[in-house]
């Protein structure tokens, strides 16, 4: 029989495969491509023209008018009543007058208070000479009601094309969003690592709001709680949570109980607990400086978004460079070869679970301070989401493989396709046909990888391969 031949095809490409693409960062960051290519598919679907608002595009309009009449201009300035509205006009206002242009008016509301204060302004014999306005008051058709102002120009601010998606307010809202199902699907990426799930946290979610909601309000003095107060009110309701995620983790270790079947029962008991202790509504007394971590800003960037980086860095540099990392995905690939390896498997897991709850209960306290109310109806199905982007981001179900990185991508993946969706006006039932069909890809791109998926031509050749296509161990993840 004769030996085998190298394909002299084949090989080239082997090659060329190996030194473009390395192939851990294939297996283990693989989806950073397909994030990159959503954005720029909803950056092209969303390119359109954009109207400036706010404050510099009140400033803009202040520069045309100034520029371009002089300064014995009367001018009235026009805006909606929404925050940047308001923005423009104030900001317009401070701009014309620092010109020394004469402002007769300021009008924030509808067409029915620019009337009201066109027919008082004719009265006093003091129309404007120009009407500083945006894209929307601009349009707006009871100007036409007052023949004096036939001739008189509308400034506004200059039209420029740029993709919805990629506005700055869109951006940091996909961001904000995404921060707190991404802090959660820390926890989770370790209980699936381990083999494990967590239906409990989205429960814990809500249970954490109530908890800190309730304990500012009955011993704090609830809007009048001081600093000391909020810290304690983080402190107590992340400890219940972590608390329960032992509880979880010690029923799970030591009775030997599956568990899908233990956070499912935590999952309803967490949830009534939430429902009882606030009698099922709201909490709405809480203190401002409660508001800061969930509201507040620092750089420009959201807080959660801050406390979701911090975690990320923190938790990959465990996962990748401490024992406790390497114990995780050495009871994920094999629990009882690292039982015998030495391995503490049962304390082990019971860590994860707490981690997993705790974090899940510092987002309780988030959506809170966000929310600026404590409600019993937070988290609602947050389990689902957290669980698909830690697939999407690659960590196998099945454990023992995936990276905490891979997870903030596939948060950021469903992030972007449901904010992409939204832009595109795509209806919420067929974005639950999206979702679901991204969730089935991912979890059969994990089970192509596992079977030993090669890229086209990627195979082995020559003698003593047989001929034969990728297979393989499962490796631990760990690079």
């Amino acid at each position: 029989m004769s030996t085998p031949q190298p394909d002299p095809i084949a090989a080239p490409r082997t090659r060329a495969w190996q030194a473009m693409l390395p192939q851990h960062l294939l297996r283990d960051y693989g989806m950073l491509l397909v994030l990159l290519g959503l954005i720029v598919f909803f950056s092209v679907v969303t390119y359109t023209e954009q109207h400036p608002t706010g404050a510099d595009a009140g400033r803009q309009v202040a520069a045309q008018i100034a520029a371009a009449l002089g300064s014995e201009t009367k001018v009235l300035v026009v805006a909606r009543e929404t925050v940047e509205d308001r923005e423009f006009s104030s900001a317009a206002v401070a701009a014309l007058q620092a010109a020394g242009l004469t402002v007769v008016g300021e009008v924030n509301g509808g067409p029915a208070d620019v009337r009201a204060t066109l027919t008082a302004l004719s009265a006093q014999q003091r129309l404007p000479s120009a009407l500083a306005v945006n894209d929307v008051s601009g349009r707006w058709t009871v100007y036409d009601a007052f023949p004096e102002l036939t001739k008189v120009p509308r400034y506004q601010p200059t039209a420029y094309d740029w993709p919805n998606f990629l506005k700055r307010s869109n951006l940091l809202g996909v961001a904000n969003q995404t921060a707190v199902y991404a802090i959660i699907a820390i926890g989770m990426t370790l209980v699936i690592l381990t083999g494990g799930i967590d239906l409990s946290v989205g429960s814990l979610v809500a249970l954490s709001a109530v908890v800190s909601a309730l304990w500012l309000r009955d011993m704090h003095g609830g809007s009048q709680a001081t600093v000391g107060g909020v810290l304690v009110a983080i402190l107590l309701a992340v400890g219940v949570c972590t608390a329960v995620g032992g509880f979880s983790g010690l029923m799970i270790t030591t009775c030997g109980l599956p568990p899908f079947i233990v956070t499912l029962g935590v999952m309803l008991m967490a949830s009534g607990l939430a429902f009882r202790l606030s009698a099922g509504a709201s909490i709405p007394e809480l203190p401002r400086s409660f508001f800061w971590l969930g509201g507040g800003s620092t750089w420009g960037l959201p807080h959660p978004v801050w406390l979701m980086i911090g975690l990320y860095c923190l938790a990959h540099a465990v996962m990748s460079r401490t024992v406790f990392g390497r114990y995780v995905y050495a009871i994920g690939s094999n629990q009882e070869a690292a039982r015998l390896a030495g391995v503490a498997v049962q304390p082990l897991l019971v860590v994860v679970y707490m981690v997993s709850a705790g974090l899940a209960g510092l987002v309780g306290v988030v959506q809170a301070s966000m929310l600026q109310a404590g409600d019993p109806k937070f988290g609602l199905m947050y389990e689902l989401e957290v669980i698909a982007a830690v697939v999407v981001g690659g960590t196998s179900l099945l454990g023992g493989r995936g990276k905490v990185l891979g997870t903030l991508i596939g948060a950021f993946i469903i992030a972007v396709i449901k904010n992409g969706m939204n832009l595109t006006n795509i209806d919420p039932f067929n974005q639950k046909i999206v979702l679901g069909a991204v969730l089935l890809l991912a979890v059969g791109l994990d089970t192509v990888k596992r079977q030993g998926w090669r890229p086209p031509g990627f195979r082995r050749s020559g003698p003593g391969s047989g001929g034969v296509r990728g297979g393989g161990v499962r490796g631990s993840g760990v690079n």
